[in-house]
């Protein structure tokens, strides 16, 4: 009935809605986060999403709902913070940078930090340099990477993964 309320537009039906249901979903998503603030951010984006999402709502199960949204999103924020620690530096990509008033320095740095990327690239095992190349590079899809390769998409999420498990273990940010 709170939901339909919701539905028609009643505010205060929402405000209610959120009270009884925001501490279970920021128990559901402190784990996958492990950061109050954090999670507190993505139960209020939640809200939200349950919000908009309400139409499609079928009427069954409504705080499993809204926790399988609430882990989803928490989810997809994890991921998006990992990936932003996660990017490969092409060499070619430092000198599409604008260099304003370039000294000589400056202009050896770049090119000796250009040599070391694509040195390291270079130590890395011809399968995970690949598919690294190709996804964080040339930004292709695991499904173009998995058609060129003709293996499923599972196994370049798997070389993906590996690779970046590879660079972790070898490389140290220190090192450029």
């Amino acid at each position: 009935m709170l939901v339909e309320k919701v539905k028609a537009g009643d505010e205060q039906a929402f405000r209610l809605l959120i009270e009884r249901y925001k501490n279970d979903l920021f128990k559901a998503i402190y784990p996958i986060l492990r950061n109050d603030m954090d999670a507190e951010d993505v139960t209020q984006e939640v809200f939200l999403k349950i919000y908009y999402a309400l139409p499609q709502y079928n009427s069954q199960g409504l705080k499993t709902w809204m926790t399988r949204i609430a882990i989803n999103h928490a989810i997809d924020l994890k991921r998006k913070k990992q990936r932003q620690h996660e990017t490969v530096v092409e060499p070619e990509v430092f000198s599409a940078i604008p260099q304003p008033d370039c000294t000589t320095i400056a202009v050896l740095l770049r090119k000796e930090q250009r040599e070391v990327v694509r040195n390291r690239l270079d130590e890395m095992p011809a399968s995970y340099r690949d598919v690294i190349y190709a996804h964080y590079i040339i930004e292709k899809s695991y499904q173009q990477i998995a058609d060129e390769q003709k293996v499923g998409v599972k196994a370049i999420e798997m070389k993906l993964y590996r690779a970046r498990n590879w660079m972790k273990k070898h490389w140290k940010e220190d090192d450029f």
